[in-house]
């Protein structure tokens, strides 16, 4: 005979939060944006399965979540092979029974004057930014759709999608696709209940824009930041978790601008 006791409806109640408490995916993980995303979406208690080729640094980054009470994993993944992002989706559900986020942050730049691209780091370029990008859309939207879960799936581009700069050939490239891809998948995932979103973070304090601090370039990318300090990833990872939350199912096919500015005054 049902209780009517209500500390068991609130136990009840409980429960249900428990199981179906979510689970994220995080390429890029083991540092900058990717690293202080993970520590977000565990810091309010959603599993995490932290994703990168640096296992050093990923496994850090497992680490300090777990002494902060948070529950994750590590995967090594190399997001330019499509084999190893689908290995890495399909661990995310071995290990906790399903995947409600995937972010496809991992990236890496690409730099040199567009007549005198190096081939080989355009060719690594692509592959990981856009390729990457591309096969986790896919990896994590079929597993979605196979287990019936209205998830999100976010990725990383850029205010240089939008915006020409001098050296950043490929750079641009693959985060102009990123947009597209973004716009695209979402249009065609809507029916399955998945969003899909891009983020465009402009100048953010990360290992990516070192060699332009080496290039005594730091003080001119503050002048273009509102505000006048490059944007920290922990900013940046906060705009990903929210559009990740349900009261933000209204966001979808965009692309929500993380970059204080950067691109509006130009």
């Amino acid at each position: 005979m049902p209780s009517n006791n209500p500390f068991n409806h609130f136990i009840h109640q409980e429960v249900i939060q428990l199981t179906t408490q979510r689970v994220a995916v995080i390429t890029g993980g083991a540092s900058g944006i990717g690293r202080e995303a993970s520590l977000k979406f565990a810091s309010k208690g959603d599993k995490v399965v932290v994703a990168d080729y640096n296992e050093a640094g990923g496994q850090e980054t497992v680490k300090l979540i777990q002494d902060k009470g948070g529950e994750a994993s590590f995967v090594k993944v190399d997001v330019s092979n499509q084999a190893d992002v689908e290995a890495l989706v399909n661990k995310a559900v071995e290990l906790y029974g399903r995947i409600d986020v995937m972010y496809n942050n991992a990236g890496i730049g690409g730099a040199g004057p567009v007549l005198s691209q190096n081939m080989d780091l355009y060719h690594r370029t692509i592959a990981v930014n856009q390729h990457g990008v591309a096969y986790g859309i896919i990896a994590a939207g079929n597993k979605m759709k196979e287990l019936g879960i209205r998830g999100v799936i976010i990725n990383t581009a850029s205010v240089f999608g939008f915006l020409a700069s001098p050296g950043t050939f490929a750079y641009h490239a693959t985060k102009g696709a990123v947009i597209m891809m973004s716009k695209s998948a979402a249009l065609e995932l809507a029916p399955h209940g998945i969003r899909v979103i891009a983020v465009a973070p402009g100048a953010v304090d990360t290992p990516i824009i070192q060699g332009f601090k080496d290039s005594g370039m730091l003080d001119s990318m503050r002048a273009k930041v509102m505000g006048g300090e490059l944007t920290k990833p922990e900013t940046v990872a906060n705009a990903v978790y929210l559009v990740s939350l349900e009261e933000a199912e209204a966001i979808n096919g965009s692309v929500v601008m993380v970059d204080q500015g950067y691109a509006s005054f130009k």
